[in-house]
C-alpha cells in the first residue's frame, strides 16, 4: 500500500505541485488565515530559555547524583532515576530548538546546552541541526532524503515494536562512538567525513548518508566531537582514580536509554508516516502527515517536552518558538473559520496515537 499522486495543488508562490492521495484534502487548508492569526507569535524569549533548560538541567544532574549514591533498587534510587530521566529528557529535547535558531543567534545558548547537556550524553547539538531542517524542506519531507521519516504506517507492523526496541542499544553505540570512533576520525580525513557521513546523526532512518559538512562547519563539528569525547575520557579517568563510582556508569545508561525510549514513543506518535510512496510534500500535506497531542499540559509535556505536543502546528511553523506553540494550537483551534482540517490532524493522547500507527500498519499489511 503506497501513497499515490494525485491532483494538483497550487501553493502560496503559484506553483503547481503533486499531492500524495494519502493527504489530497491538503488544498483546502487555511494556511494564509492560519498564518495571519499568529504572526505575533514569532520572537523567542531567551529569558524563558536559559531558565527552563538550565532549571531542568539542574534537576536531572542532581538527581543522578541522588540515583548513584543511593542504595540499589531502593524507592530513593527508582525515583530519583525517574526524576533525572524526565529533567534530562526534557533539557536535552532543547536541541531541536537549537536546530531552529537563525545562525549567529543564542551562541551562548547552544554552547552553555552543550556544556551542560548534550555532550555528557554524547549528542553533540551538531548531531542534530542540518539533518533537522532538512526534514522541514517540502523537498525533502518525507522522502528518502529525511532522515526523520520512515511510512511506519504502511509498513511490517514489528517494525514499530524493532524503533523503540532498538533504543537500548542507543546508549552503547553513542559511548563507542566518541570513545573509539573519534580518536580514528583525527587520524583520517576520509574516515572522519565517513563517520559524519553514517554515524554521527541523530534520525529514525538508519539508511540515511548526512551531507557533507559545509566548508565553514568542519572545524564546528569536529571541536564538538573531540569536546564529546573528552567527556567520555575524563568519566573513564575519573572511575580509575577512585572518585566516580561504577554505578555512575549504569546509572547513565539507564537514564540515556530511557530517555531513548521514551523519545522513541514520541517519535512515533509526532507524525502519520502514511508517505510510503516517498512523494515531496508541501507544507499544507506535512501538517496533515503530522500530529498534535495537546492533551493535559502538564502529563503531556512529560513525554514530549519543549512543544512537541504540538509537533503538527509545528510543522506548519518551523520557525515559531516552544513558549508560542501551545498559544498557536488554541488560537488557530478557537478562531479559524472552519477548523476541521486543522483538528484533523490532532490526537487524544499518545497512546491514541501509537494505537492508530499500529491499527494502520496492520491494515496495509492486510491489504
Amino acid at each position: 500500500m503506497q501513497a499515490v499522486v494525485g491532483e494538483k495543488l497550487e501553493t502560496n508562490h503559484g506553483e503547481k505541485q503533486a499531492i500524495s492521495g494519502a493527504h489530497p484534502e491538503a488544498a483546502d487548508f487555511p494556511l494564509k488565515e492560519a498564518r495571519r492569526l499568529v504572526r505575533d507569535l514569532w520572537k523567542p524569549n531567551a529569558r524563558i530559555y536559559w531558565i527552563d533548560f538550565s532549571v531542568s538541567t539542574l534537576i536531572g544532574w542532581s538527581s543522578v547524583a541522588v540515583a548513584v549514591f543511593a542504595p540499589i533498587a531502593s524507592v530513593m534510587q527508582i525515583a530519583a532515576l525517574v526524576i533525572a530521566m524526565l529533567a534530562l529528557y526534557r533539557s536535552v529535547i532543547f536541541i531541536h530548538e537549537l536546530a531552529h535558531f537563525r545562525k549567529g543567534t543564542f551562541t551562548g545558548f547552544r554552547r552553555f546546552w552543550n556544556a551542560t547537556c548534550g555532550m555528557p550524553l554524547m549528542v553533540p547539538a551538531y548531531t542534530y541541526a542540518d539533518v533537522h531542517i532538512d526534514h522541514h524542506k517540502p523537498q525533502h519531507y518525507g522522502t528518502t532524503e529525511d532522515g526523520e521519516y520512515l511510512p511506519f504506517a504502511v509498513a511490517e507492523p514489528w517494525k514499530i515494536i524493532a524503533f523503540v526496541a532498538q533504543a537500548f542499544i542507543v546508549p552503547l553505540l553513542l559511548a563507542a562512538r566518541y570513545a573509539v570512533l573519534m580518536p580514528l576520525t583525527l587520524i583520517s580525513a576520509k574516515f572522519r567525513t565517513y563517520i559524519w557521513q553514517r554515524a554521527s546523526s541523530l534520525v529514525i532512518d538508519f539508511a540515511y548518508i548526512r551531507p557533507k559538512p559545509k566548508k565553514d562547519q568542519e572545524s564546528g563539528w569536529l571541536i564538538e566531537d573531540i569536546l564529546t569525547g573528552l567527556y567520555a575520557y575524563a568519566a573513564f579517568a575519573l572511575f580509575y582514580i577512585g572518585i566516580l563510582p561504577l554505578k555512575f556508569f549504569a546509572v547513565w545508561y539507564v537514564v540515556t536509554f530511557s530517555i531513548f525510549v521514551l523519545n522513541g514513543l514520541r517519535t512515533l506518535a509526532a507524525h502519520a508516516y502514511r508517505n510510503g510512496g516517498r512523494e515531496r510534500m508541501n507544507r499544507q500535506q506535512e501538517f496533515l502527515d503530522s500530529v498534535d497531542i495537546p492533551g493535559n499540559r502538564y502529563i503531556s509535556s512529560l513525554w514530549a517536552p519543549v512543544g512537541l505536543r504540538f509537533h503538527a502546528t509545528h510543522h506548519l511553523f518551523p520557525g515559531m518558538p516552544y513558549h508560542a506553540l501551545e498559544t498557536a494550537y488554541f488560537r488557530l483551534k478557537d478562531e479559524l473559520p472552519d477548523n476541521r482540517l486543522f483538528l484533523a490532524a490532532s490526537r487524544k493522547n499518545l497512546l491514541s496515537a501509537v494505537a492508530q500507527l499500529w491499527r494502520e500498519a496492520r491494515a496495509a499489511q492486510k491489504g
